[in-house]
Formats: structure tokens, sequence, C-alpha cells
């Protein structure tokens, strides 16, 4: 099949980059006309607005058609299709990310009215922190001497958290401030302030770092943790505020696990798809946004976290469950069942005996299998000539044996029925285990309605 495909398919470049260097950082990075809303909350490696922007064009969209996001994370594809006048839908598993995009979607809600209620808030948590002889930015940092009883969280939240992700200080304060947010909850803008909230824990308040992975940087013996969230509270208020007066576009985001939309959208009612799957890649995804699912409530223990874990397509070794069955879905895929093998090989070769390491190989062949029950799932829902981009990348995580993504996805989809228009390259990224540059590349595909 592989060669078959290799005849079918163009390889190029994306339009309107030709000639600019495609590397990790500048291709990805959200430029600075792009920052309002998308700025809201976003996956520290979500991919960027101009890229959607560009594939709506190509596709040549228009304010009557529909695109659909299967895999929607923090909402970048669904913010920019409103901004454009194109109605969208939306499906995502993790309910964090799933919270933010609904979010990120809803303008309708008064700037001014934002920033007064979020004021008085902020005015009350302060002096509640105050009456505890607790200052939420203290002069002489001296918050650490304070001899007060600290909130903390219920056990079973706390044993779902990276050890010391955020610091005993700074997470009392988090704390009254959500119970400041509980008590004198106003509807209108409960959901914006808890979503900013989000934003600065994880980028200002916590101990979280960010490299390709998330792990613990230096712990804070304190932070600031109101003022941090008013001052993304006023950028919210200030992108709402260039925002009103817009003509309202119909937009819906499922709380859903995109290898089951039978029963989720209408046959024939999708004609352009823009996404960015998850890779094929030893990445947890669900500890990402750890943090802010536990403060918020979105997870509150072990068995939420796995019921999580099983909506989505496994791409980890974490996520992989005795009953899986998206594996036989590529049974017969001869270049996946050969990368399979090889890595197995090359576990046996290597010594490695650990748990995860025995399920390399498996999670390889599910996260294509459940690719490919995606895909047959999605057929139904598009209409004929519908127009499609999948974001993916080249892996070479599992004990440095490469797979190439994009191109086993393109070869799943054509034995599904779809043409394969191309696969563009997006950008090259720098493999951390061996330092060699790897294609992350868009697969355009087209379904004909067979």
């Amino acid at each position: 099949m592989i060669s078959d495909l290799n005849e079918t398919i163009n390889f190029k470049k994306l339009p309107g980059h030709i000639g600019k260097p495609r590397t990790n950082g500048s291709m990805n990075k959200l430029q600075p006309e792009d920052q309002p809303v998308h700025d809201w909350y976003r996956f520290v490696l979500s991919f960027p607005p101009h890229l959607v922007n560009d594939y709506i064009q190509k596709f040549g969209l228009q304010t009557h058609q529909t695109l659909l996001d299967p895999f929607c994370g923090t909402g970048t594809t669904l913010v920019e299709a409103k901004l454009l006048g194109i109605p969208s839908m939306g499906i995502e598993a993790n309910p964090m990310a799933h919270f933010a995009s609904e979010v990120k979607l809803n303008w309708d809600v008064s700037s001014e009215g934002l920033l007064d209620h979020a004021g008085r808030i902020a005015e009350w948590a302060k002096a509640k922190m105050e009456s505890e002889g607790i200052e939420d930015e203290p002069f002489f940092q001296n918050n650490s001497n304070k001899k007060v009883a600290l909130r903390v969280l219920e056990p079973d939240k706390s044993k779902l958290l990276l050890k010391d992700s955020i610091s005993p200080l700074p997470l009392h304060k988090t704390l009254v401030l959500i119970e400041t947010l509980q008590k004198y909850r106003r509807e209108n803008f409960f959901s914006h302030e808890l979503l900013a909230l989000a934003k600065a824990l994880v980028f200002s308040i916590s101990n979280l770092r960010f490299g390709p992975e998330v792990g613990i940087g230096k712990p804070k013996t304190d932070a600031p943790v109101v003022s941090i969230w008013l001052m993304e509270i006023r950028k919210m208020a200030n992108d709402l505020r260039l925002l009103q007066g817009r003509k309202n576009v119909k937009t819906k985001v499922f709380l859903s696990d995109a290898r089951q939309l039978r029963h989720l959208l209408p046959p024939k009612s999708v004609d352009a798809v823009i996404t960015s799957p998850p890779y094929p890649n030893e990445k947890d995804y669900t500890r990402t946004t750890r943090l802010e699912s536990v403060l918020l409530g979105f997870i509150n223990n072990h068995a939420e976290l796995q019921a999580l874990k099983r909506s989505l397509v496994r791409s980890n070794t974490r996520t992989v469950y005795k009953n899986d069955e998206d594996d036989q879905w590529v049974a017969q895929h001869g270049e996946i069942q050969r990368i399979a093998a090889a890595i197995e090989e090359r576990r046996i070769e290597l010594g490695k005996t650990s748990g995860f390491e025995r399920l390399y190989a498996k999670v390889t062949k599910l996260y294509f299998g459940g690719m490919s029950r995606h895909l047959a799932e999605l057929r139904e829902k598009l209409k004929p000539g519908a127009q499609l981009a999948y974001v993916v990348g080249d892996q070479a995580s599992y004990l440095r044996v490469m797979i190439r993504t994009g191109h086993l996805l393109a070869d799943i989809a054509q034995s599904l029925g779809y043409k394969v228009v191309g696969i563009d390259l997006f950008r090259t990224r720098l493999a951390t285990a061996t330092k060699e540059q790897l294609r992350e590349e868009v697969v355009v595909l087209r379904w004909m309605g067979k």
C-alpha cells in the first residue's frame, strides 16, 4: 500500500510560507496579531492560528459551510473559524480543554461587567487573605513565615498532581480565590473568571515548566495569585471589547471521544476538517492540564482520570488498557506491523524490560488503529467533496524507531476511501533523543462520497 501511495501524494510546502525556514520555534509561535482570544488559555504546543487560516483559505471555505475539528483541544480551529464568520463544530475528550474551547467561543459577555465583578472578587479574596495575615503581593516576601493553617486539597485530588506542582502558600491563596469565586458566583462571568485562573495557574502561580514535556521547576516559596488572575481578566475584557458587535456565528463543542461519532453529528453535515490529533509518542496529554483540571474540579479522583484516558486515542503507554481493541483496525497493515515488530526487537536487543517499555509496540498499533476507527466513523458525516487537513508529526519516541506518521495516516485514509491530495510540510522540529529534525506535516484529504 505504501508504494502505491507514493504515486498519488504531492509533497509540497505550505502556501504563503515558501522559502521561509520551518524550524521548531518560529512556525509554531503565537504571533502578536493572533493573541486575542487564542491566548486566553492554550496548550503549550498547540498548533498556531495562522496554520488554520492557511487551510481555511486553501479550502475556500465560505460562511454558509461548516468546519469540524474532531480533536479540538483548546479551540484554535474553532476560534479562528468564528473570527472569519465560519460555523464550526469541535470534539474534545479532555474536560479542561473542552471547557476552555467553550469559553473562548463565548464573546457575548460584557467587558465592563466582567471587569467590575472580577475587581470585587479580588477585593474580597485579598481581604480574606489579609484577615489570615497573608498578603497577595508581600513587599518583603515574608508570607512564608506566617503561622496559619493553610488550605490543602483532599487526598484523592492531591494524589493526582505531579509532586510539587504548586507550593503550599500559592495553593492556599488559589483555594481562597476559588472559594470566593464560588461564593459570589455570577453566571455571566464565572466561566471566564475560571479560565483566567487556569491560565494564571499554569504560567505564573505554579511550579510547572514545559520543555517538550511538562515538568517541575524550582519550587516557589510564594507567588502572587489574585493580582496575576486579575491581569488575565483585563486581557480578556480588552479582547471582548474589541469583539463587541460581531455577527453571531454558530459554534458547538462536544465533550466526547473522536472515535465515536455515530450518534454525535448529523450525516453529511461537515464541509471541511482542520485538526491536529495526538501524535504516537510517550507524552501523556492528561498531565499537561492536570493541575488546573484538579484545582478547578474537572477531575476529582483516579476513576475520573481513568475514564478520561479511556476516551482518548492511545498515543502513550499510560493510556493503554487490557481490553483495548483498536489495534484490530490495522491488523492487516503491513508497514504498521513491521514498525511494531521493529520496536519490539529493539526493546529485546537493548534489554528493556519495564512494563511501559513492553507496551511500546502495542501502543503504536493502538494509535493507528484508533485513527483508522476515527476516519472510518467520520465518513458518513462528511458532505461529498469535503476537504480535510490533519496536522501530524514524525516520531522516534519508541526506542528511536522512526514512525512516519503523516505517510501512514495518508495510507490508512486511502484504504478507507479518501482521496489523498497531498502531504504538506508545516515545519521541522528537533528530536530531543536523536537531535534529528523531524517532519511535522499536514495530510490533506478529500472525501468524494463513495
